[in-house]
């Protein structure tokens, strides 16, 4: 079933889609920021996965909530996967999910069979990676005195509304071009932009208050299940410097890059890997 909300006991809602067959292999979608539920939608068509996509808070069906840290949001997750009766799924994490998708296997290793990541952040505590990122959608408001400076910074990048999301990635590589160019992609941009920014920048924003500490809410170390990474070199929003990075923190990881690919084109790939973990 699609759009659906979860009460939660501090007063807060969760909004998910659970995309695919109950009986098929399930996988918890940590979107990219901004995104939302709907990003998976893709891969839940596919036969053997039922995707289920959950909205952080600030985005799309999930109420904020300011302050919140990438360890402190698995517990939305869980109380999702408890709702649904998933006892153990696979979770992809794409760019800012990434880590939230780490944090994830983390928290509940016991239920976490695998984790696919694609294009993803990495500690922003590692002085490269931060260095690569040093834009006002990402620097900029990692440097933000508060959390009401943030917000206004993210909406001058972006606008209220996401109207300015397109101009906000700057240079893209052809793959990226061409990606949101499909008709596919066209076809699902208003819907995906009116989920993204249904709570303004407030998803965004805190999102990057919480990766601009670095990974100081869950221990890394604890991720002890089988994680694919796919990144692709010509990434011009997460450069592969943060893959290269997170890849030395997890001895288990198997990295895979591609050098033609980018931020937004990275979507084949982690289906693939996606594929190959659901049929192990």
């Amino acid at each position: 079933m699609l759009d659906q909300t979860l009460a939660l006991p501090d007063g807060r809602s969760v909004g998910f889609s659970d995309y695919g067959s109950p009986g098929a292999v399930p996988v918890i979608w940590c979107h990219g920021g901004p995104g939302s539920r709907l990003q998976g939608a893709a891969a839940g068509a596919q036969p053997g996965l039922r995707v289920i996509g959950v909205d952080r808070p600030g985005y799309g069906l999930s109420t904020p909530n300011p302050g919140r840290s990438i360890g402190g949001w698995t517990g939305d997750a869980l109380a999702v996967a408890d709702h649904l009766g998933l006892d153990r799924f696979l979770v992809v994490g794409i760019s800012t999910g990434g880590a939230y998708a780490l944090a994830l296997a983390a928290a509940a290793p016991e239920r976490v069979m695998g984790v696919v990541t694609g294009c993803a952040m990495t500690d922003m505590r590692h002085g490269p990676a931060r260095d690569s990122m040093a834009g006002p959608a990402t620097l900029g408001l990692w440097n933000a005195p508060d959390r009401d400076t943030a917000l206004a910074a993210a909406t001058e990048v972006f606008g209220a509304d996401g109207t300015k999301v397109m101009t906000s990635f700057g240079r893209l590589p052809k793959a990226d071009l061409e990606a949101v160019m499909r008709p596919e992609a066209m076809a699902a941009a208003d819907a995906n932009r009116a989920a993204n920014f249904a709570w303004g920048v407030q998803g965004y924003t805190d999102d990057r208050l919480a990766d601009g500490v670095g990974w100081v809410s869950f221990d890394i170390e604890a991720v002890t299940c089988p994680v694919v990474m796919v990144h692709g070199e010509s990434d011009t929003i997460v450069p592969v410097v943060a893959a290269r990075h997170t890849a030395s923190l997890l001895p288990q990881a198997q990295l895979r890059l591609y050098p033609e690919l980018g931020h937004l084109s990275i979507a084949e790939p982690v289906l693939a890997a996606l594929l190959e973990m659901a049929a192990r």
